[in-house]
């Protein structure tokens, strides 16, 4: 593994004392400004930890232009059984995703990881380590199989990863998309309205981006001091909707408004209320997330978070790279903004 590079070091390649170096980096004042700059290109240079993003950036075009010009080798996609569908994020952003490092010099090649690999805790028979430059991980939220490809000694980026509320979900860099915004600032919105009541559908425990919006919600209770009730909390494993449709038409009552993990639990959901009564639909909000095209199609037609998926692709490769370049840079979690998109279902 490369040595880190520490503050003596730098402090030994331009002559200067170490207490000299560590105000520069430090910001501290009482340094010549000259000096200052000098010590802090030299950080950058020597790949400082404090400065090495800023070099990997700096040097990510040096390395698109390069990798152009020549095959680079495999970048293997770990994916589980369910393929993304063209109503899926995944799937857009996996069609930019492949076309940009197409440009660079990689070949993406894709292995389906199905559950007896899972169980097992085996990579699949085809996967071919020795020329295989980086993995990227989407749809995989097994902890322990998370683990076993963060083992490899590869750079390894998860697209979303698994829920782990015990520190650090994997291991690698991780990028998801803004999962606490939107849902905080439509709560304030509605609680601003008088809306009292707010529920919560969809298993929170699947993946990190539905934990996160849960958390979200819970949070955004606490800061507009609405009461939590558990019982307007739906959370059936694996989209099980049977489970989902006893759960709602059990309850006496029902809130005011139902935050939804994605689009397909609010559609569900949705179903299932119009089908007990068609008018809950006039009392009941919902907001789902994905702007998946289903979203705009359905009646009423449904509120949602729409997901920037080609600025997520554009985000993964330049993640991917600059981990490539600086093995030992610190593991980053990187959030893309989503946008709030307000339609018929929450709007009365």
């Amino acid at each position: 593994m490369k040595k880190k590079v520490t503050i003596q070091d730098i402090a030994n390649e331009l002559g200067l004392s170490r207490n000299t170096v560590s105000k520069a980096i430090n910001n501290t004042d009482g340094l010549a400004e000259e000096t200052r700059k000098l010590i802090i290109e030299k950080a950058v240079e020597m790949g400082y930890k404090q400065f090495s993003y800023v070099k990997a950036m700096a040097d990510v075009d040096k390395l698109t232009s390069a990798a152009a010009a020549k095959h680079n080798g495999v970048i293997a996609l770990f994916t589980s059984t369910y393929l993304p569908s063209n109503s899926h994020f995944a799937s857009l952003l996996l069609d930019k995703f492949q076309k940009e490092i197409s440009q660079l010099g990689f070949t993406l090649v894709t292995y389906i990881i199905q559950k007896d690999l899972i169980k097992a805790g085996t990579l699949p028979a085809t996967f071919d380590r020795k020329n295989t430059r980086a993995v990227v991980c989407i749809e995989i939220f097994s902890k322990s199989y998370a683990d076993l490809i963060c083992s490899l000694d590869l750079p390894v980026l998860f697209i979303d990863g698994p829920c782990w509320p015990f520190g650090r979900s994997v291991h690698s860099d991780l990028l998801l998309m803004g999962n606490y915004t939107e849902i905080d600032q439509f709560i304030h919105d509605k609680a601003a309205q008088g809306l009292r009541k707010f529920g919560f559908i969809g298993d929170y425990t699947h993946c990190q981006s539905f934990n996160e919006r849960y958390s979200a919600f819970r949070m955004a209770l606490v800061r507009e001091k609405l009461e939590f009730n558990e019982k307007f909390v739906i959370s059936p494993t694996d989209r099980d909707i049977e489970t989902m449709r006893n759960m709602l038409r059990n309850l006496n009552e029902y809130p005011e408004v139902f935050i939804c993990v994605n689009d397909f639990n609010a559609i569900d959901a949705m179903m299932i209320l119009k089908g007990k009564d068609s008018s809950l639909l006039k009392k009941v909000r919902f907001l789902g997330f994905d702007d998946s095209h289903e979203s705009s199609i359905f009646t009423p037609s449904l509120s949602t978070v729409h997901i920037h998926t080609q600025s997520m692709a554009f985000s993964a490769v330049q993640m991917l790279m600059t981990r490539m370049q600086y093995p030992d840079m610190e593991y980053r979690t990187v959030h893309v903004a989503t946008d709030l998109i307000l339609r018929e279902s929450t709007e009365f």
